[in-house]
């Protein structure tokens, strides 16, 4: 199942074909007015006693992000800021309020790509860091930097205890695993406890188990799914992807989701040529089947096609769905924000307009997904709860959404 959602004050990309070239013209000076984010807060399920919570959230992230792009950051810096925010509500899954594992502690992970320089930065099943995608950002920074003393390799993914010292010796402050822990996410603990110790008392059967373990799929949906990220285009068209997670509830210690893999929770990449898009991913959902559809990068590169969205319907029926990655699974839940860009010239009597052509979508086999997006030119974002067409069953249907947004400038 599909459905295409295009913004009031946006054009489709067929009509938008003829106002704009993607040859640019040399030798000029742009006065540029573009940057765009978008987030999601999760695909999973989003119940409407607490849509007013989740679209508050992304509004946040979305405001956060372009006052960074307005006062000038590149995209990298917009997107970590936008997670951040992210992180710091109770309602996410992700950073403050994340899921607890099987020992009743708190494991983050996160990563950031910058499309620019291609760098990526990523923490797995780190505690006791309250924003586990601030830690991701500065080993992006310090990688950029180039070699350690001795020559050695700066690292770009760390996990467990190291990850939360070398935070720590950079300056990233230290956050007790029980203060990043809500009144929600205790309470959810408790009830999964309950819910595990019963079943592994009660022995009736393999049909018995089998019925227990969709009943648990189920009810760990509205919790366990809700990844958070964003992708960024900034001012000079340089795109950015960050992801943000505390995993699945009741997790084993030390397992790491899709959330900090390369490839798999988040891609971003600047265009190579003027024939190419710059592009940017984040995922969220069930992150072993996105690790091993290495969904985010596969999207991405669907987006060279010359129609988004037909090439992110396919890319989600062929590289997810239907993968053979995942032939043995009954259910695949996931679910992606994606943009691309170019550069665009119109040629006018006095002037050339120079901009930047930004399609953004978001598609999901999950029961919903919350979204957020905003332009620097936009006084307030925009939020929506995508959710499955009525009788569709989530992980074997999809839903995909999105519009296109004009990125204005001068070029003298």
């Amino acid at each position: 199942m599909e459905s295409v959602m295009n913004c009031a004050d946006e054009q489709q990309p067929s009509s938008m074909a003829n106002l704009w070239s993607n040859k640019q013209e040399s030798g000029r000076t742009q006065k540029a007015k573009g940057g765009f984010v978008l987030v999601h807060a999760g695909a999973g399920y989003h119940s409407e006693s607490k849509a007013k919570e989740y679209k508050h959230v992304c509004k946040k992230a979305c405001q956060r992000a372009v006052d960074q792009l307005k006062a000038g950051a590149l995209a990298v810096e917009a997107v970590a800021a936008a997670l951040v925010e992210l992180e710091d509500s109770p309602f996410t899954n992700a950073g403050m309020g994340s899921n607890l594992n099987l020992s009743g502690e708190i494991e983050c992970d996160a990563s950031i790509m910058d499309g620019k320089s291609l760098h990526f930065g990523a923490v797995g099943a780190i505690s006791g860091i309250k924003n586990p995608v601030s830690v991701a950002n500065r080993l992006l920074k310090e990688g950029q930097k180039g070699k350690l003393s001795a020559g050695r390799i700066p690292p770009c993914f760390l996990v467990g205890r190291g990850a939360h010292d070398w935070a720590v010796c950079h300056g990233i402050p230290s956050c007790p695993s029980e203060k990043m822990a809500t009144k929600f996410s205790l309470s959810a603990y408790k009830r999964n406890k309950r819910k595990m110790e019963l079943a592994e008392r009660m022995d009736t059967g393999h049909s018995q188990t089998k019925k227990r373990r969709q009943s648990n799929e189920n009810e760990n949906g509205s919790g366990c799914l809700d990844t958070v990220g964003a992708v960024v285009v900034d001012l000079e068209g340089n795109v950015a992807a960050a992801v943000s997670s505390g995993g699945l509830a009741m997790k084993h210690p030390g397992r790491i989701g899709q959330a900090a893999h390369y490839g798999c929770g988040c891609w971003a990449e600047n265009a190579r040529n003027i024939d190419s898009y710059s592009t940017a991913v984040s995922t969220s959902g069930c992150g072993e089947h996105l690790i091993r559809t290495m969904l985010a990068r596969e999207c991405s590169a669907a987006m060279q096609s010359e129609d988004a969205h037909q090439a992110l319907l396919e890319a989600m029926q062929n590289k997810f769905i239907s993968s053979p990655f995942l032939a043995s699974e009954d259910r695949i839940l996931g679910g992606v924000i994606v943009l691309r860009c170019c550069t665009c010239v119109e040629a006018q009597s006095s002037q050339n307009i120079q901009g930047k052509l930004v399609e953004f979508l978001w598609s999901h086999t999950t029961e919903s997904m919350c979204v957020g997006y905003m332009s620097v030119q936009d006084s307030k974002a925009k939020t929506h709860i995508s959710r499955l067409p009525s009788g569709t069953v989530p992980g074997q249907s999809l839903a995909i959404e999105g519009g296109v947004c004009r990125l204005m400038g001068v070029t003298e």
